[in-house]
Parts: C-alpha cells; sequence; structure tokens
C-alpha cells in the first residue's frame, strides 16, 4: 500500500515560526493586521476598477487581475498561519498539504506571467500610443489573461506531481509555517535528483523566460521615451512604468532570492523570512504602490468618496 500510494505519511506537522506563547499572540496580530490591509487594499483596488469607467482600460483590467492573484495567494497562506500561531503546532493532512502547494504554485507562476504582460502592454503604449486600442484589443487582453493563467496552471501541475509522487516516510514536521518545497524535499525518503532537477528547472525557466520578457519591454519603452524631445514628456512617460517596475523589483527580487540561488549555505530560518516577504509583505504593498503614484486611481478614489458623503438625490418631479 506505502508504495501504490507513494506514501506512507497521512499528515503533516507545521511547525510554524514560535512555540512561546506571549510572542505568539503579537505575531498572531501582525498578520491579522496585514491580512486585513491585503484584503481591503486588493479588493478595493478590484472593486474601484470595476466601478469607475474611466480606469475601464487595458493596464487597470491587468492591474484588477494582478490585486485578485495578491489576493487569492495570500488567503492560501495566512489563514494557516493565523491558526498555527493561535494553537501552536499544526496538523494538516496529505492532502489539504498538497492542495495548498498546488494553489499557491497557480497563483505565484500566473503573477510571474502576469506581470510580463502588464510589461508588454506599457511597451505596446508608449512605442506606439496611436495604435494602442487597436493592439490591445478586449479580445487580444483576455488572450493574454488566459495565457497567463494556463502558464500558472502548468507550472502547478509539473511542480505538484514531482514533489507529491515523492515518498513521505517520516519524520512528518514541516519545520515551515506552509507547505513549500524546500521542507517538503527535506522530509522525502526518496531519491530526490530528478524532482528537483525538473521542479528547479521549470522554475527557472518561468522566471527567467518572464524576466526576460519584461527586461526586453523596458529597453524599448527606455528607446521611445529617448525620443521624446521633451523633458517633461519623457518625464510623465516614464511615471507610468514607475508603479510596475517597483512591483517587478520586489516580486521577481524575491523569488529569485528564494528559488534559484545556490542551496549552500541556505536554511529553513533564513527561508521562512523571505517566504514572509513576497506572500504577505507584497502582497500588501501593492495597492499602495499602484495607488499612490497614479492621478487616476486617486482621482477615482476620491470620486467613490464624495458619492458616498454626497449621494445624489432624487429628483422630486
Amino acid at each position: 500500500m506505502a508504495e501504490q500510494n507513494h506514501t506512507t505519511v497521512t499528515e503533516f506537522i507545521l511547525i510554524g515560526f514560535t512555540d512561546h506563547p506571549k510572542l505568539g499572540v503579537i505575531l498572531f496580530l501582525v498578520f491579522l493586521s496585514f491580512y486585513l490591509i491585503i484584503l481591503l487594499g486588493n479588493m478595493g483596488m478590484v472593486l474601484l476598477i470595476r466601478l469607475d469607467s474611466r480606469l475601464h482600460t487595458p493596464m487597470y483590467f491587468f492591474l484588477s487581475h494582478l490585486s485578485f492573484l495578491d489576493t487569492c495567494y495570500s488567503s492560501v497562506i495566512i489563514p494557516l498561519i493565523l491558526v498555527t500561531l493561535v494553537i501552536g503546532r499544526t496538523h494538516i493532512s496529505y492532502n489539504s498539504c498538497a492542495a495548498q502547494f498546488f494553489f499557491f504554485t497557480i497563483f505565484v507562476a500566473t503573477e510571474c506571467f502576469l506581470l510580463a504582460v502588464m510589461a508588454y502592454d506599457r511597451y505596446a503604449a508608449i512605442s506606439n500610443p496611436l495604435l494602442y486600442s487597436s493592439v490591445m484589443t478586449p479580445g487580444t487582453c483576455w488572450g493574454l489573461i488566459s495565457g497567463a493563467y494556463s502558464g500558472g496552471l502548468s507550472g502547478a501541475i509539473i511542480r505538484t506531481a514531482c514533489t507529491f509522487t515523492l515518498s513521505f516516510c517520516g519524520p512528518n514536521q514541516i519545520n515551515f509555517f506552509f507547505c513549500d518545497l524546500p521542507p517538503l524535499l527535506e522530509l522525502s525518503c526518496s531519491d530526490t535528483t530528478t524532482s528537483q532537477i525538473l521542479i528547479i528547472s521549470f522554475g527557472n525557466f518561468v522566471i527567467s523566460a518572464n524576466a526576460l520578457v519584461i527586461l526586453v519591454s523596458y529597453l524599448f519603452i527606455i528607446r521611445a521615451i529617448l525620443n521624446i524631445k521633451s523633458a517633461g514628456g519623457r518625464t510623465k512617460t516614464f511615471s507610468t512604468c514607475a508603479s510596475h517596475l517597483t512591483a517587478v523589483c520586489l516580486f521577481f527580487g524575491t523569488l529569485t532570492f528564494m528559488y534559484m540561488r545556490s542551496n549552500s549555505g541556505k536554511s529553513l530560518e533564513e527561508d521562512k523570512v523571505i517566504s514572509v516577504f513576497y506572500t504577505v509583505v507584497i502582497p500588501m504593498l501593492n495597492p499602495f504602490i499602484y495607488s499612490l503614484r497614479n492621478k487616476e486611481v486617486k482621482a477615482a478614489f476620491k470620486k467613490i468618496i464624495s458619492t458616498l458623503q454626497y449621494p445624489r438625490r432624487c429628483s422630486l418631479m
């Protein structure tokens, strides 16, 4: 039976961050606050884009999906963190661990593809502004989004299949706060060489290919900006890319440091800190990155607030 199912482990134990009760309460309040900010910020961005017709453009269409993905992959991780901080070491079934790993990978991989799509969108808008509306049609936007989700799904299937066809014979304690690849590979009692080669190769391809698309897009963007004669025009045009560049640097920088650096000298405690950054901190920051530097988003937000404060009165005629 163990050979047929590839595992004798029916559940894992997530150790989490700390066993100290007082520190656990503090961390619970911190992560709960972060999670509420993530939900309000990202779903508020989605709602704002849907309600304001001025934001019904390809750029904000993609931004709404970015906010959706940030909400999703944070929601796969943070509730379990909160449970672990409340009750201590948490038991998670083998199937639930696989499901968490699968859905987390879908959303993270899809975000990699989506950030590349957003870079291409900025290139199309800046290099050919007169042809932008004919290039980025609704059909094209939906095609690019479908491609991003398909790429994320393919990556999740490959990573999950390679990880959970390994044998787990015990111990079953995961020294981490969710079912991620590094701690799971440490627990496997089978040869992980082939699986690691496939997983790392595909992960490197996803990160590198999308980073290359972003790099090439911005090289063309920079060339187009340099062709603008006025300094004010160059500054204004580049400012439309500043938010996206910031999000790209934070997200890809963290993923690269987490999954593409050498295994020598790595520690799970260090990986925990890095994982918190891209599962909690980045999804919390993205709404602020895209709103604080964006006049259209701020104008739409002020419009919604003024509408709520001073609702239109129905005519008595």
